[in-house]
């Protein structure tokens, strides 16, 4: 079993999860063939329930448990093939994350509802829990009145279950179900409700080793017509006047009524819920890699769990927590999806595109819709009182995140950060964040992962991402590779009141600087950045190669400013601005390099926007090695082709949006 299961896990994981693959659809049709033989609702089976809706019910609160579920979700997706409703139980963080990832996703036949967890703590907060799931993991006793009435039965699952097998093998076990059984459970497989694990160690009323609810088949039509909602009130309100309080949240409620009836619960093979916390008899569950069902990481300790074959359970979630998503978007063999209008939309305008311009591949990735989990990490705001509050902006790779803890320590104001990164490299920068103190000592940084798809960096979408989680009323529009001064952040706020920003149209400008020094002593002053420009220790930004981009900003005037001045816009001004939270996107259609801040500039304007140059202000650019955008920028003469026209097509768009004002967008010089 260990050794050489181990190695494939270690060596070549994907490989393993298509083994594993192939070998839940043999154990499914062993299952459809009982199944036939057994009821005669099962016949023809492989016509009428390859296409059934399996519902999925699972409770999740908060910015950890959302990145424990998509490890769960992608390992059902993985297997499945049935079409999947997930019914989300969520508190407003959980349920925003969540909604903004199904939403992206776009996986064929799964649809998703959500429900209030704010509006069921009423339910449940009158019973006392010490469990670390806190009033959350009460939940699950109320679903019988929380799902849609017309429901008839549905899995429930923790957070922390991984499946190792088709769940549609787990939906068919309702047909077992005999006589008033309503719940389908495991066994527990730790001695903790045989009250023997320490000296007056006293646990809830169970019956014999009692049940574990990582994994529940709930009968929701039965139970409904049983009254279950009285059952286990007055369940928990006996044994609580004893108890005091639950150990196990809901478990030990759950357990209490089937100790009273035990009639209730089908009990299930063990294999369904393979139980990793210490002191487990989970070995038992299993012979061979073929019986693995489902993993259940149910101890505080998680991965760290000890377990004969832990290695091998770690090794085969971390598979699918870094297994590329965008992979599960595949159709259902056989099992006509319903309509779904918005990929519906997406198909009609890709098949618009003509596939023999030679511009394709930039237009298409317009259209293209990228799995978004915003809020990849905690995150708290509390809002300013006085309506000055700026979040930074800015969006980056994996080649950037050094850039990180310097950008925390210049600017102690909340940041929205777009990341773009493959699934596997999402879980290398959690590592990175988590063993970093500068990064965990900030609550008010929103990290956003943007999985990649496609061979563009889509920058302005990035962008577009990072804006869109903004929660204060000015957002300062920046790059990952800036350094801000020191106390920049509380400087922008006094100009939002000094330059009354919220009754009109600015845009400030942060002057940008350069230096070509990979070690600099961060000038703490203007007179200091005066002083190391005139060393030539500073630039001002891109003055070698690209005069244009900043040259409006007026550096000379600047140098001996001391109220903020007006500038005007020219040709291929980029400047970084401070601007209301309200303020127009960027354009997709840019991607990769080149024009996707000029556009948005000549948008700003356009829109009629003052450009106001702050005196006090400024950024230094850090030296990095060029990025592969800028590479195919310069040795690609169609990737040239294809920006100069894109260009016109946006000058084109901005004259017929803005009608004579625009005007002057159009004798912009396309070579620019």
């Amino acid at each position: 079993f260990g050794d050489e299961l181990n190695y494939w896990v270690l060596h070549c994981p994907q490989l393993l999860l298509l083994l594993l693959f192939f070998m839940g659809h043999q154990a499914t049709r062993g299952t459809d063939t009982e199944c036939i033989n057994t009821a005669s609702n099962c016949s023809n089976y492989y016509l009428s329930f390859s296409s059934q809706t399996i519902h999925i019910a699972i409770v999740c609160a908060g910015y950890n448990a959302s990145r424990d579920v998509v490890t769960l979700v992608k390992s059902v997706l993985f297997h499945r093939r049935n079409p999947l409703h997930f019914h989300f139980i969520t508190d407003s963080i959980a349920r925003k994350i969540l909604a903004d990832l199904f939403h992206t996703w776009m996986v064929p036949a799964v649809h998703v509802n959500f429900y209030d967890a704010d509006e069921l703590k009423v339910c449940v907060s009158w019973i006392p829990n010490k469990h670390y799931s806190g009033i959350y993991g009460l939940m699950k006793l109320v679903l019988t009145k929380t799902l849609p009435s017309d429901l008839q039965k549905v899995i429930v699952l923790d957070t922390d279950i991984t499946f190792a097998t088709d769940i549609a093998e787990l939906w068919v076990v309702f047909h077992k179900f005999k006589g008033q059984q309503v719940l389908g459970l495991v066994e527990n497989q730790s001695d903790w409700y045989l009250g023997n694990l320490w000296k007056n160690h006293r646990p809830w009323p169970a019956l014999g080793r009692g049940f574990n609810t990582g994994v529940i088949l709930l009968l929701l039509d039965r139970l409904r017509k049983l009254k279950w909602e009285q059952m286990w009130r007055l369940t928990a309100e006996r044994e609580l006047m004893s108890m005091l309080s639950t150990s196990l949240a809901d478990q030990d409620i759950f357990n209490a009524v089937i100790k009273q009836n035990p009639f209730l619960v089908h009990q299930l093979p063990c294999f369904w819920n393979v139980q990793l916390s210490d002191h487990t008899r989970s070995e038992k569950c299993y012979k061979d890699v073929s019986d693995l069902k489902v993993i259940h990481w149910n101890s505080p300790k998680k991965l760290r769990v000890k377990n004969k074959h832990v290695e091998f359970f770690r090794n085969l979630y971390l598979t699918f927590l870094e297994y590329d998503g965008n992979l599960l978007r595949r159709e259902l063999f056989g099992c006509p999806s319903e309509t779904d209008h918005n990929s519906e939309n997406l198909q009609k305008t890709l098949s618009e595109l003509d596939e023999d311009d030679p511009c394709y591949e930039f237009r298409r990735e317009r259209f293209t819709v990228h799995r978004t989990h915003v809020y990849f990490l905690h995150y708290e705001y509390e809002p300013a009182l006085d309506n000055t509050d700026v979040t930074l902006v800015a969006q980056l790779s994996m080649d950037r995140l050094q850039m990180l803890e310097a950008i925390c320590k210049h600017w102690e104001g909340p940041i929205s950060l777009a990341l773009y990164l493959s699934d596997a490299e999402a879980q290398q920068f959690l590592r990175y964040s988590q063993g970093s103190e500068v990064l965990m000592s900030r609550s008010n940084v929103g990290y956003h992962i943007v999985y990649k798809e496609g061979q563009f960096y889509p920058v302005n979408l990035l962008r577009n991402v990072a804006m869109g989680q903004v929660n204060t009323p000015y957002m300062f529009l920046s790059d990952i590779d800036f350094l801000p001064m020191y106390g920049l952040y509380e400087y922008l706020r006094k100009s939002v009141v000094q330059l009354d920003m919220g009754n009109t149209k600015k845009a400030l400008v942060v002057p940008a600087f350069e230096t070509l020094r990979y070690r600099l002593s961060f000038p703490k002053s203007k007179a200091e950045l005066l002083s190391q420009l005139d060393m030539g220790t500073l630039f001002t930004f891109r003055y070698h190669v690209w005069t244009k981009g900043h040259a409006p900003t007026d550096f000379a005037k600047w140098r001996t400013a001391t109220t903020p001045y007006r500038v005007q816009w020219e040709a291929d001004f980029e400047p970084y601005v401070m601007v209301r939270r309200e303020s127009p996107e960027y354009d997709r259609r840019f991607v990769g390099f080149g024009w996707n801040k000029v556009a948005h500039i000549m948008e700003l304007d356009a829109q009629e926007y003052e450009f106001v140059v702050l005196p006090n202000a400024y950024m230094i650019h850090m030296p990095h090695a060029p990025s592969f955008d800028i590479t195919k920028f310069r040795s690609n003469k169609q990737y040239r082709a294809c920006l100069k026209t894109l260009k016109e097509e946006f000058q084109q768009n901005m004259s017929r949006r803005y009608g004579f004002a625009a005007l002057k967008y159009m004798t912009v010089d396309n070579n620019s």
